[in-house]
């Protein structure tokens, strides 16, 4: 089974210290069977302050990072300001420990652990989008977006702060067991089955007032219409708005435009008819509401890289039951 280390460090922040668990721990496989064995560590196996006004006790030291297949590590209370500081002796020969193939996933501000460790060299990273131009000051060797939710770069992964470590793990399941485990674990922990990492971190809309007209009621309209074009005018008519005003309170609520966020929507139904279904790739694009198989294709490869046969040979139901 896959064991997945979150390492627990002074002064952890205890929501993101929760996220591995809740996630990875919730996910499960078509007979119920876990998928993943979650732990979690201290670098000494003691008992670790938090962020807030009480202290974690764990049941594991640093030596659980030598079986780890995956290690997560939250972010934590950190004051000084030099890189260096970020990977004291301790935390660094803890790192040393991992598997040559383990994969490493840091959550916010953890990131600069990775890039104090090299990890980061050369590779696209982010983090908490407020603290993405010291990261990028005191790393001038990482390439920092700030301007996304996530980054994998296969065996080392940043998310951004607090919710984007939802994201990110969920991705991984996504990544390891497919679409249709995913958006079930998604379900059970009641949160978001999919955002793309790519999508703004930080979007400064404010809180609609009450009275407000909204887009969601059109949202959940349009995810049930996937099968069909959807103009802007149709979108709009249905929320009862004007065309500029639907695409403006769209933008504010979910933080992109329509048609940016139907084509997500559009991909994630593809990819959970190529898993459970037997579908032709022409039939699935045109239940997505792609219309060909050559748009499903350019949609998919843009989106996570690959062909709509070969996502289908990796990620079938059936064939991971056998």
């Amino acid at each position: 089974m896959h064991r997945v280390v979150v390492l627990a460090l002074e002064g952890v922040y205890p929501f993101e210290l929760s996220i591995p668990v809740r996630i990875f721990g919730t996910a499960a496989g078509q007979e119920g069977e876990p998928l993943y064995e979650v732990i979690t560590c201290s670098l000494d196996g003691s008992p670790v302050t938090t962020s807030a006004d009480f202290a974690i006790t764990v049941a594991h030291g640093s030596d659980a990072l030598r079986t780890a297949d995956t290690l997560v590590i939250p972010p934590f209370t950190c004051g000084p300001e030099e890189p260096r500081d970020w990977l004291p002796d301790e935390l660094a020969g803890a790192l040393a420990l991992l598997p040559a193939d383990a994969r490493i996933v840091s959550i916010c501000t953890a990131s600069y652990v990775l890039a104090a460790a090299g990890l980061l060299d050369g590779r696209p990273a982010t983090t908490h989008w407020n603290e993405a131009g010291h990261f990028q000051r005191a790393f001038p060797q990482v390439q920092v977006d700030a301007n996304v939710l996530f980054i994998d770069n296969g065996q080392v992964l940043t998310a951004a702060g607090v919710a984007a470590g939802v994201d990110l793990c969920l991705h991984l399941v996504r990544r390891d067991h497919g679409s249709e485990t995913a958006n079930r674990v998604a379900r059970l922990c009641v949160v978001p089955p999919w955002r793309e990492g790519g999508q703004a971190q930080y979007i400064a809309r404010p809180v609609p007032e009450a009275t407000a007209a909204t887009t969601s009621a059109t949202r959940s309209w349009a995810q049930q219409q996937l099968h069909r074009p959807l103009t802007l005018a149709e979108l709009a008519a249905h929320a009862g708005m004007s065309v500029r005003t639907f695409c403006r309170r769209f933008v504010e609520e979910v933080g992109m435009p329509p048609g940016q966020w139907l084509a997500q929507r559009r991909v994630e139904h593809a990819r959970l008819l190529l898993e459970t279904t037997d579908l032709p790739v022409d039939q699935v694009a045109a239940h997505a509401g792609f219309g060909t198989a050559a748009s499903l294709r350019q949609h998919l490869a843009h989106t996570i890289g690959v062909s709509p046969t070969a996502y289908r040979q990796a990620f079938r139901v059936g064939r991971r039951a056998e």
